[in-house]
């Protein structure tokens, strides 16, 4: 099933022609297509199916800073800033709140690794704080059991991953720009090694500027351009329950659980170590990229079934302009959750917390989420024809940094300089060797 997603409609007609066309309405497209049509710039928004329909809608909801690797950190902490920059033009609720996020243990090595990452956190200027046992027991209290330490984030948050992306993109409309669903993008037109067009299932659209955040489908549309991207699609599976239950904190994690109270009342429920991996023709193509990342995260990920096989997101065939794609024929990558994973996470959140049993499920789902050989995204100008830039393979990480994403975009297509750093997210160092797996 689906995760509930808030529904926006599309804008009446495909322009002939504009400054900018952002592929794919997640919350990094929808960031990027915001602060274009901010910077000035006529901007389309095109997404094969609805507005925030695939990963922006299925995962935690968590913006955080905390254990992020020291990459992508500077990106996290800007992206705070960003949601409430957005959503104060917006004029909307994002459902973006500095909540702080709760992590507990009883492991000894996590507990240090976060000790670890606590100094290196506060060195960068990210508040957070190690909790003995008894602060951590008072803090997660719900839980009804005695905890040996945990880490407290106060200034991360959390927002709204129903309405966000949604939002966003209709604002996009009060600026100019144009939102075009289930309006799936084909590939490019290029003179020159130069971007001239989008060619989109409703016609062609003129432009000398593309930013591609198609997540999951990334690599096989950069397939088409001939630009290598070594990507894998990794299937996780949560569940919400109805609104009410417990006084819980807001956003709290365990190897038992995550638990993320939603901005309608119900709860998240998911759990990280439940990872799945489904073997495709493209993931066995990139094998070799992904040893390191399978070999240092064997104990969150296993591998699934053979269902993506027959999706195409990550097919290694090439399609023609003129007819239908694979983006067409899937219009939003729905994977059928596994009952055992649902009853397993079911089953550990109410030993987790018992009170939880008394509330019904709202729905589950699954969703896929768009990984690389490394675990951090690719932002980069450069790995194709002039005009296209990559936005893409935020391997779990794209919905609390998509705001900081977008600027950063935007910033690359103005012309711009950014005080948003993407040194060491460019996508030739996929192709350099063993790549060095995020710590997060």
């Amino acid at each position: 099933m689906p995760a509930p997603l808030m529904v926006i409609p599309s804008s009446p007609e495909l322009p002939k022609e504009c400054d900018a066309v952002v592929i794919g309405g997640g919350i990094v497209g929808a960031c990027a297509a915001w602060y274009l049509a901010k910077g000035g710039m006529r901007v389309a928004l095109i997404e094969k199916g609805r507005v925030g329909c695939e990963q922006s809608s299925r995962n935690w909801g968590w913006c955080r800073q905390q254990n992020r690797d020291q990459r992508l950190l500077p990106l996290a902490t800007a992206s705070l800033s960003c949601w409430e920059e957005i959503a104060e033009d917006l004029g909307e609720d994002l459902g973006f709140r500095r909540t702080g996020l709760l992590y507990v243990s009883d492991d000894e090595a996590e507990l240090a690794n976060w000790r670890d990452w606590s100094v290196f956190g506060n060195d960068q200027g990210v508040e957070n704080h190690m909790l003995t046992a008894k602060e951590a027991t008072e803090l997660a209290r719900s839980t009804g059991k005695a905890w040996k330490g945990g880490v407290s984030a106060p200034s991360d948050g959390i927002a709204d991953t129903s309405s966000a992306a949604p939002r966003i993109a209709r604002g996009l409309l009060s600026r100019g720009g144009t939102v075009h669903q289930f309006c799936a993008a084909r590939g490019l037109e290029t003179s020159a090694g130069k971007v001239t067009g989008v060619v989109t299932e409703a016609g062609t659209i003129r432009t000398s500027r593309v930013i591609l955040a198609g997540g999951a489908w990334s690599s096989s549309f950069c397939r088409q351009l001939g630009i290598s991207f070594p990507q894998a699609t990794i299937r996780s599976t949560a569940i919400s329950t109805l609104p009410g239950g417990p006084d819980i904190p807001h956003a709290f994690h365990s190897k038992g659980a995550t638990i993320t109270r939603r901005r309608d009342g119900g709860i998240t429920l998911a759990i990280s170590q439940l990872a799945r991996v489904d073997p495709t023709p493209q993931s066995l193509r990139y094998a070799r990229h992904f040893l390191p990342m399978f070999m240092a995260r064997s104990d969150v990920l296993s591998f699934g079934d053979l269902r993506a096989l027959f999706n195409g997101q990550e097919s290694l065939r090439k399609w023609a302009l003129d007819r239908p794609t694979p983006m067409e024929r899937i219009r939003t990558l729905d994977p059928r959750p596994e009952p055992g994973v649902v009853a397993l996470i079911l089953e550990r959140a109410h030993r987790f917390i018992p009170e939880l049993a008394s509330l019904g499920v709202q729905t589950s789902w699954s969703g896929y989420i768009d990984s690389t050989p490394d675990g951090l995204p690719v932002i980069d100008p450069d790995a194709g024809p002039e005009g296209l830039v990559l936005a893409t393979g935020f391997s779990g990480q794209g919905f609390g940094t998509g705001p900081g994403t977008g600027r950063l975009v935007a910033d690359i297509v103005l012309g711009q300089d950014s005080a948003i750093p993407r040194a060491g997210l460019e996508l030739a160092r996929l192709h350099k060797g063993r790549a060095k797996v995020a710590r997060f």
